[in-house]
């Protein structure tokens, strides 16, 4: 560490100093990171409960979080990423961190460093866990990032483990197929400890990393499993019941899964957290997850949904499909380029009328123009007339007040993509569209 350096002083300022440190963004090692956790002496004397997944993470952890608390647990939960404001990352008895109580934590892992370089996600992950342990809880819920093996969640041991649902995504990193993304996740399995497993048709490798560990496997189907109408639903778990349970405030059909596997993983943990049958009704009530199928009313409708892999798409064309009719879908899209662009637009082209694509202030992002060449074929061929138009945009905003512009107030605004998509609308506070009708 150089002499001449000066502390920063408030978050932006360590999150910026963050920022430059490492010239990767990803470094996939443990020891790095693992070296600082011991020189700070951090671990959590609370049971913990680490969420892995390629889709379903968020939703996951928004209502284990939720029912804990709804149980009068006290409870912290480091998600990411976030949408707006870093806070979000941190949130305390069910409150975002204020910024200022973050940066004493970030000048601790800054002091326990050393030389070590750190990236941006493995400091940011001591700082907040450093805050989490240090506060007065009974409970900690960490969202495990894009791997599992290799992320910098992983130094730290779960009392139980959730594996979400397991699609490709991240190819570079974790690998080109389904068995050997499920490898990289089921690295958070520890021996003995619970694991719940609620993707309904898991790689091997999942299990077979389980089983070779020795953890406690609770396959969706077999240990645990739901039904249910629109009304309401049923739990099925080893030796417990839960019936009558109202559907989760979050919208969609995946977000019975995700409760599901929430409901195991606290009934794996009953003994130091128990929850009531009323603590995961008011909990699945009152969950909030921004970007999440998130419809805000108005007119036209506006849907916000942070889908970006083609897992994740197909079900929010799913959810679209069951909102009822729209005459006209416009869709605010900005994407990474390292997604597979083609299998995003092929599940949403049926259903889109208008695209408003957008730039992304940040250089691993699919330039507008780049999406204009994977839509303009699909567009002109979906099949339904008229074909769909596009424009492209220098931001998530502007492509929205276009869409808003161009929308009848009966017709839904669809913003979709990268968290970088929904957060560009969202930084200026949630939208409340109120379009004028057209002549």
């Amino acid at each position: 560490m150089t002499t001449d350096f000066a502390a920063p002083q408030t978050l932006a300022d360590w999150l910026a100093h963050c920022e430059r440190l490492h010239p990767k963004t990803i470094d996939m090692t443990l020891d790095r990171v693992a070296a600082v956790r011991d020189r700070l002496g951090l671990r959590f004397q609370v049971p913990v409960i680490a969420v892995a997944g390629t889709n379903g993470k968020g939703s996951t952890c928004a209502m284990l979080d939720s029912i804990a608390r709804a149980a009068g647990w006290r409870v912290g939960l480091y998600s990411k990423p976030h949408l707006v404001h870093f806070t979000e990352r941190c949130r305390l008895l069910g409150e975002q961190i204020a910024p200022e109580a973050l940066v004493p934590h970030f000048a601790a892992v800054e002091a326990a460093r050393g030389d070590t370089t750190l990236t941006y996600f493995e400091f940011t992950t001591l700082a907040i866990a450093r805050a989490l342990a240090e506060a007065e809880l009974d409970l900690v819920i960490l969202e495990v990032g894009l791997g599992g093996r290799l992320d910098a969640v992983n130094i730290f041991d779960a009392d139980c483990a959730v594996i979400t649902s397991i699609d490709i995504d991240h190819v570079d990193y974790l690998g080109p197929d389904r068995e050997s993304i499920g490898r990289e996740k089921a690295g958070i399995l520890r021996a003995g400890r619970p694991a719940i497993i609620a993707d309904p048709v898991p790689p091997a490798s999942v299990l077979a990393v389980g089983e070779q560990l020795g953890a406690d496997l609770w396959l969706v189907g077999r240990d645990f499993n739901h039904s249910g109408d629109r009304q309401q639903w049923s739990w099925a778990g080893r030796g417990r019941r839960f019936h009558a349970l109202g559907h989760p405030a979050l919208r969609g059909a995946n977000q019975l899964l995700n409760a599901s596997a929430a409901i195991a993983a606290l009934e794996a943990l009953r003994e130091p957290v128990p929850v009531t049958a009323q603590a995961i009704r008011q909990g699945l009530a009152m969950v909030e997850l921004p970007g999440r199928f998130q419809i805000v009313p108005g007119q036209p409708t506006l849907v916000l949904d942070v889908a970006h892999n083609a897992q994740s798409v197909a079900a929010l064309a799913l959810n679209l499909d069951q909102m009822g009719f729209a005459p006209r879908t416009h869709a605010v899209f900005g994407a990474m380029h390292d997604k597979d662009l083609a299998a995003i637009v092929q599940r949403m082209n049926p259903l889109v009328d208008a695209w408003y694509l957008t730039d992304l202030p940040l250089p691993r992002a699919a330039k507008a123009q780049e999406l204009v060449e994977v839509i303009a074929p699909m567009a002109a061929a979906r099949g339904v007339a008229p074909p769909a138009t596009w424009a492209s945009f220098a931001c998530p905003t502007e492509a929205l007040a276009a869409a808003v512009a161009a929308a009848d107030p009966a017709d839904r605004i669809v913003v979709f993509g990268s968290f970088y998509t929904v957060g560009g609308v969202l930084e200026e506070g949630l939208p409340r569209l109120s379009a004028p009708h057209q002549p």
